[in-house]
């Protein structure tokens, strides 16, 4: 099912994203994750790869298993990093034959151990690029990410606006964010982005926090930021890692439960290849409805 179709029709809608394995024993870790994920009935899920696009075919396979043989909606990322056009068509049409229905367009990040983006010399340098080739040639749903902080290669708010309206120009039907721990960043770019024409679905990104260390690394390589009362909390906690995961997932519950409440359409929260925080964040929402407060949708 197409997600702008699934978008249409219920709220909110919930999603994970997960990232393809390396290693024998993360595809174990990844089995035991979805296996008790399954259970909650996401409305979709998203599959990602590693830097440069390093685990390219094994997020082609996971997305194939999902959708086929596991039976749930999947969403594989695709990006422009060190692929020929001619070889990214390959994927679509390997994605569009296995009946796969959505896809996420990004530009990608540089190779791990690079610092500067550089397109491969027969393919495209912006994801609007990929967007249009995806939109005139196939039949797939695209998405695409948006910036509640601004993309860390942007000049400013207003470019970065103008690039996502470029996006939703090129095809995307909708956006889903980057994480971000302030909801005021998400409805102050949410108001600027209508502001700017963008009236397609902008679905929030959450990632609850369940290790100091490795939220601090991932903030620092994306450019999201911890307020600083969050961030107070989790340094007292930092040598209790059962205290941190313990805050974590209830600040994203209060979070997610905020955004809801306010109208965002749903939440797709980043695993990170982990079900406990994911799962005990969605049966508290489950629980209370906070969206039944919500009297706008955003």
């Amino acid at each position: 099912m197409r997600i702008d179709q699934i978008l249409r029709e219920r709220r909110p809608v919930f999603s994970f994203e997960f990232f393809p394995p390396r290693t024998d024993e993360g595809q174990r870790q990844l089995e035991d994750t979805i296996a008790v994920l399954q259970a909650d009935r996401p409305d979709f899920v998203s599959v990602t790869y590693g830097a440069g696009g390093s685990t390219r075919e094994r997020t082609v396979e996971v997305t194939k298993w999902m959708k086929q043989d596991l039976g749930i909606e999947a969403m594989a990322h695709l990006s422009c990093v060190g692929e020929p056009v001619s070889r990214l068509r390959e994927i679509l049409d390997e994605l569009e034959q296995a009946g796969i229905e959505n896809i996420l367009a990004l530009r990608g990040d540089p190779p791990r151990g690079e610092t500067e983006w550089r397109p491969h010399p027969q393919g495209l340098r912006y994801s609007v690029e990929l967007i249009r080739l995806i939109t005139s040639n196939y039949d797939f749903c695209v998405g695409a990410a948006c910036f509640p902080e601004v993309h860390p290669e942007a000049e400013s708010l207003e470019e970065d606006l103008r690039y996502a309206r470029q996006k939703v120009e090129a095809g995307a039907s909708f956006l889903i964010t980057q994480l971000f721990f302030d909801n005021a960043l998400y409805f102050d770019f949410v108001d600027e982005a209508r502001a700017h024409g963008i009236d397609v679905p902008i679905i929030p990104g959450i990632m609850p926090i369940t290790n100091y260390k490795q939220i601090k690394t991932i903030t620092g390589m994306c450019g999201a930021s911890i307020p600083r009362s969050l961030e107070r909390e989790l340094r007292a906690r930092s040598d209790d890692p059962e205290a941190v995961a313990e805050l974590g997932v209830a600040y994203a519950t209060l979070q997610c439960a905020d955004l809801l409440a306010r109208g965002a359409p749903g939440i797709h929260f980043y695993t990170l290849n982990r079900s406990t925080a994911t799962r005990a964040i969605l049966a508290a929402l489950r629980a209370a409805h906070p969206w039944t407060r919500a009297e706008t949708i955003v």
